[in-house]
């Protein structure tokens, strides 16, 4: 046997020990790895650094010649053993006495022609097929390995007791490679299996099959045959040789893979099969040769359900469409599959039909496929994908002679619905319809089956789901995605949808209403959208992140900003905005209200506290102080000409002329008074200003009449920011008369402040105790000044 032969073989549980090779080629030095992948790398020889923990090793396609026992006795923990492709002639079991935990051995597609045995207990996978063995390679110690489920064997000759040794065992799965058998004339041979639910034969891909072996299974549940070559003359054999294995009742499936045939022998196959308990024919890759004519098949009860025929070649170009699809619409059965074949038509069946199922995915079917055709009474489910289907309206038409139809898929087609003027007619039994991939607008939503539960519509061309549609109050499910929506659909036209996806749309800013208006929504999946990261996407944002994770399908990987820029890739749920700065009343709400407090506050400022002439004071007292920097040090020192100012109402003074001056004068005190010391020229405030500055202290004659003079004021003002500003203890308070708090203007607030804080002398009216309030005054003045004259 050549080693380039490929197998045509879909053995699952290669899948599943393929699916344990995780990634590509496994580095040795690291044992963690259990699983070493150096298939396809050019071997001629079992590397001697393989990690010895290794339990899945695939060495397959390499040019290994032999499997010698230190190759692999020191892999213990081996479990799976992949030398497929490779040259290896010789094999001795014995060389895996220390893998006592091989479970999956592959040797199929070598040079196997002889094999010494030894009992390996623990494989449940063996694969000897696709070798050169002359008969049948079993050992007897195969019938140790009570736990073995697939046997893969090659021969060029069978025997009828070839298999005895695992008579026993109740495999699962038998391959048998019989691409090498020699016809020996007319002889027939025979072979028992015993026990296998499933059989799978290949025969020489080339020649026209001639095998003439009587076969007879026990519990046989599923056959498969491949590389069936047949002509109208060879035709029998393959029904002789189906004869014994489709006997017994317990053959269910019967699969054709690689089947080249005639028209009359393909229908001559079914007309074998039809009174045969076989519920399931499914038949891959079929070529039809030389001619196609009518042929008569009658449909008696058959136990078949179903046929399925995937991948038609048609090497007959001229024929009558009627003598081929006559064949397949006439069938008596459930379910019927015609998929990737060339068929332009099917026919309508002459009378009622038995089908339920029908797929005829990538042919060339046209609108015109059942039309007007009413024998389809029994039909719940249609496949149409991947034909010429242009016209909905039609396709609706087609549905109306179809009364049981509940399943409708013609996706992957150029679909389009243009007839605005007419309304579509749909059977009313469609629950489940299937639009996707076609060229549908808008207004598909027009021509749609009033009862449909789950509606796809995913990869059109739909901008706009319009709000003027029939409504779809049965509607549960719906998919939108790939289309160019800009906004989430509304559910007043869908009232029950529980299930929407409109991912990959044009979606910039979703509206919140969806969330309002369907109530029974329970899954939604809206990501990979462009969404626009600014206020309007806020409330989305919040409604969406109270929802749970279970329900929102792709939150929040899918979610992502695309605009502005600065987002851009952002998560939406890690985008944040102020409402302030979103909510365009609340924004002008917060400004008025700032303003009208702040205009209030003023307003009570220049009431109650006279803020103005404060103002008016800090003006002049910063105008002042201002030229009192610029002034030389020494001419500041000569400025300082009196130990006191005085400050008193006009009402007063007679007692300050009288009594107050005269006495601290005696005592060598130079005062400042207002009427002899003011500047003519100068304003009356920078006057008062000019003297508290010149004097060393400030004497204020606090009574009734003081309180209500402006000036008395203005200089108390002055002479107190004075004291705050050099630190100073510059102010003497002499009450002459007692003042009420009460009838203290409240914009006097300082000199409220002053006789509530600070000590003042109290004139007393009493002469007896008038030496006393001299001698305060004149400690008061106890440091002596070199005053300037």
């Amino acid at each position: 046997m050549t080693e380039d032969k490929e197998p045509i073989v879909r053995n699952f549980n290669f899948v599943c020990v393929m699916a344990l090779l995780v990634g590509s080629k496994i580095q040795f030095s690291d044992e963690s790895k259990f699983a070493v992948d150096v298939s396809k790398t050019g071997l001629t020889q079992i590397p001697k650094d393989l990690p010895p923990k290794t339990r899945v090793l695939d060495m397959s396609h390499n040019y290994i010649s032999e499997l010698q026992f230190p190759d692999i006795s020191f892999l213990s923990d081996l479990e799976v053993l992949i030398l497929s492709h490779n040259k290896i002639q010789q094999l001795d079991f014995s060389v895996l006495r220390f893998n006592q935990g091989l479970e999956y051995l592959d040797l199929s597609h070598n040079q196997l022609w002889k094999m010494s045995c030894y009992p390996v207990v623990s494989l449940k996978h063996l694969d000897l097929s696709f070798n050169d063995f002359d008969t049948l390679p079993i050992c007897r110690e195969f019938g140790n390995s009570m736990q073995l489920d697939f046997l893969g064997l090659s021969a060029t000759k069978l025997q009828q007791l070839d298999l005895l040794p695992i008579a026993h065992l109740h495999l699962s799965y038998i391959l048998l490679d019989l691409e090498d058998y020699n016809v020996k004339g007319n002889e027939i041979e025979s072979l028992q299996i015993l026990n296998t639910k499933k059989l799978h034969l290949v025969f020489h891909p080339n020649r026209l099959f001639s095998v003439q072996v009587n076969i007879s299974v026990n519990t046989l549940e599923y056959l498969e045959l491949t590389n069936v070559k047949l002509n109208d003359e060879n035709c029998h054999v393959l029904m002789n040789f189906l004869s014994e294995l489709t006997r017994g009742p317990s053959l269910l499936n019967l699969t054709l893979n690689h089947v080249e045939t005639t028209w009359k022998c393909l229908v001559t196959i079914f007309r074998f099969l039809w009174p045969k308990p076989v519920e399931y024919l499914n038949i891959y890759n079929l070529t039809i040769i030389e001619n196609i004519r009518k042929e008569y098949l009658t449909y008696c009860n058959t136990a078949l359900k179903a046929l399925k025929i995937e991948h038609i070649t048609n090497r007959v170009f001229i024929f009558s469409q009627n003598a081929l699809y006559t064949v397949f619409s006439e069938m008596n059965i459930l379910m019927l599959t015609i998929s990737d074949t060339p068929f332009i038509h099917m026919l309508c069946p002459g009378k009622p039909s038995t089908f339920k199922f029908l797929n005829f995915t990538q042919n060339v079917f046209t609108d015109s496929v059942f039309e007007n055709c009413s024998t389809l009474d029994r039909l719940e489910t249609l496949i149409l994908q991947k034909n010429g289907l242009k016209d909905l309206f039609k396709v609706g038409l087609m549905t109306k002679g179809m009364p049981s139809l509940e399943i409708l898929d013609v996706s992957q087609n150029s679909l389009e619905f243009n007839r605005y003027e007419r309304n579509c007619t749909w059977v009313e039994s469609i629950v489940v319809l299937n639009l996707s991939s076609n060229i549908l607008t808008d207004s598909v939503f027009r021509c749609l089956p009033p009862r449909v539960t789950v509606l796809d519509l995913h990869n059109n061309r739909i901008k706009n789901i319009p709000k003027q549609i029939t409504k779809l109050e049965a509607l549960q499910e719906l998919n939108v995605a790939f289309n160019y929506l800009t906004d989430l659909p509304g559910c007043g036209a869908f009232s029950s949808l529980s299930a929407l996806t409109i991912d990959h749309n044009s979606i910039s800013y979703p509206s919140t209403d969806f969330f309002s208006s369907c109530q029974k929504i329970r899954s939604i999946k809206a990501g990979n959208n462009p969404f626009q990261c600014s206020c309007e996407i806020r409330e989305f944002i919040k409604s969406i992140s109270q929802i749970s994770s279970e329900m929102v399908k792709g939150w929040p990987e899918s979610y992502k900003c695309a605009y502005p820029e600065s987002y851009k890739g952002t998560p939406l749920q890690d985008f944040h905005i102020s409402q302030l700065s979103c909510n365009t009343m609340l924004l002008i709400v917060t400004i008025g209200v700032t303003v009208l407090v702040l205009v209030v506050t003023v307003t009570f400022l220049c009431i109650c506290l006279d803020l103005p002439w404060y103002l008016r004071m800090i003006c002049q007292w910063t105008q002042t102080r201002y030229r009192a920097r610029n002034t030389p040090l020494e001419e500041l020192q000569r400025n300082i000409q009196f130990h006191a100012f005085i400050s008193y109402s006009e009402h007063d003074s007679a007692w300050v002329k009288n009594e107050l001056v005269p006495c601290l004068e005696k005592e060598d005190i130079r005062i400042c008074l207002h009427e002899r010391n003011f500047v003519p020229g100068k304003s009356i405030i920078e006057n008062i200003i000019n003297c508290i500055e010149k004097s060393y202290k400030s004497i204020f004659v606090l009574s009734p009449n003081f309180v209500q003079s402006e000036w008395c004021h203005y200089e108390l003002y002055f002479a107190h920011h004075k004291l705050f500003h050099e630190g100073s203890d510059n102010l003497i308070l002499i009450l002459l008369e007692p003042i009420s708090q009460n009838s203290i203007p409240s914009k006097y607030h300082k000199l409220k402040a002053l006789m509530t804080k600070r000590t003042y002398l109290e004139w007393p009216t009493e002469k007896s105790k008038r030496g006393l309030f001299w001698a305060n005054i004149r400690a008061a003045f106890n440091m002596k000044l070199a005053l300037v004259n």
